[in-house]
């Protein structure tokens, strides 16, 4: 039986509530708030989302890749746990980020595929999810969600290659998430963002008034700090909108956050579940969850070691056989995470149906901080999976084409994406 998400809101919109202001009239995107909590036929197509679970310190390759490519591999002991839902994921070896090395500094490369090396000063380009978000994330309350399980470092950087920091408490999600704004607390954001469009307003109409002195290279200079401005225009008065809105309702109540800094399983899982019902209310799209690596010993029978340590075995046997009780686990809770998504409704469907899922790390040997082969598992979004794509290990294929891959079956009409040559050789749509 499907898991159907119970929620509500404290007022329905009408589908075709239009926004009218200024001259212009906008037609309203699906929202959850269009359509009764409890299944209402759609005849809206179903929103396309997508999740980056991202891995500071790897996984171990030979434990992870099978040693056969195509639809008939036998599960290595990493994915002998998820076998259940060997159809709906996609095993990728062989691959890597053009022009990327560094070891944990190509981290910041690990969603923008901008290349950066430890040898040369280079600058990040925008990630991923925050390319979706800009042109997609209106649609939802929050755009983009950013999230770790320890601190604020994140794979998710703008167009001028700022990180975005990260929420690292699922309590304090779960509040933005689901617990209704104080009147005064709602009367400021929308002070906020009125203040911003204020001020956005003047520095147009003063750079408007240059133009005539202006000669062409500035102007188109000018031009396109404009097309910046009305963006940030949108964005406000999109934060202005949502504001006045009612948060969606859930039947859960507000996680406790984990204590123990070196549960790294038990963070990840709480922090995934979250994930979930921010998919499942349509509170966002776009969401990046970076598991890092903790340093500690986690609480698994037969690891006594640090995680961190165990990802440095240098072909150590015992060293080994700790990092994969530990890796086991995080691939483990990474289909659970799938399952969950599979067992709830949305749209007649399920939410992995329509939601492209990715594990991976810039490491794909953590022990000598080699960026090439990075892990790479791909789930749902309405590819065909069930197999194992098994790409040159000694000349890798480029994986930004399997973000090009995930931004065209989105919604974008891209044809690039940072050094992607085409999208994902052998990566269909179902």
């Amino acid at each position: 039986m499907k898991r159907g998400i119970q929620f509500n809101f404290q007022q329905q919109l009408s589908r075709r509530t239009v926004l009218r202001g200024a001259g212009i009239s906008l037609a309203m995107p699906w929202l959850t708030a269009m359509a009764p909590a409890f299944g209402a036929n759609q005849a809206t197509s179903p929103p396309r989302r997508f999740v980056a679970m991202t891995l500071g310190l790897g996984l171990h390759a030979e434990s992870l890749f099978p040693k056969v490519g195509g639809k008939v591999y036998e599960a290595s002991p990493y994915l002998a746990g998820i076998q259940n839902i060997r159809n709906d994921f996609t095993v990728i070896s062989g691959t890597s980020h053009p022009g990327v090395s560094g070891g944990h500094r190509a981290e910041a490369s690990l969603l923008s595929a901008a290349p950066m090396s430890s040898a040369a000063a280079s600058r990040n380009t925008v990630s991923l999810d925050q390319l979706l978000a800009k042109y997609l994330g209106h649609h939802t309350r929050f755009p983009s969600l950013t999230l770790s399980l320890s601190g604020s470092n994140s794979p998710s950087y703008t167009e001028n290659g700022s990180m975005i920091p990260a929420e690292e408490s699922p309590a304090r999600l779960f509040a933005r998430l689901f617990l209704s704004d104080s009147p005064a607390e709602q009367k400021k954001q929308i002070a906020r963002a009125r203040e911003g469009r204020s001020v956005m307003d003047l520095v147009a109409e003063d750079a408007r008034a240059l133009q005539s002195q202006l000669g062409r290279g500035d102007r188109d200079r000018l031009d396109s700090y404009f097309t910046s401005v009305r963006e940030l225009e949108r964005r406000l008065k999109d934060t202005e909108a949502w504001a006045n809105r009612p948060k969606p309702q859930v039947d859960i109540s507000k996680p406790i956050d984990i204590g123990n800094p070196n549960d790294f399983i038990g963070r990840q899982r709480l922090m995934s579940d979250m994930v979930r019902l921010a998919l499942a209310t349509d509170s966002s799209r776009f969401i990046t969850l970076h598991l890092g690596g903790s340093g500690g010993v986690l609480p698994i029978e037969g690891v006594d070691e640090g995680y961190h340590n165990l990802s440095h075995h240098g072909q150590d046997d015992e060293k080994l056989r700790q990092l994969a009780l530990v890796e086991k686990e995080i691939v483990r809770a990474w289909g659970d995470f799938l399952r969950g998504l599979k067992e709830t409704d949305d749209h007649g469907g399920n939410l992995l149906e329509h939601t492209s899922v990715l594990l991976t790390s810039n490491l794909g040997n953590a022990s000598s901080h080699d960026n090439k082969n990075m892990p790479v598992l791909f789930a749902g979004g309405g590819f065909r999976h069930g197999q194992h794509l098994a790409f040159n290990r000694g000349k890798n294929y480029p994986l930004p084409n399997l973000y090009l891959s995930v931004l065209q079956r989105t919604g974008m009409e891209v044809e690039k994406f940072a050094t992607s040559t085409g999208t994902m050789t052998g990566l269909e749509v179902a």
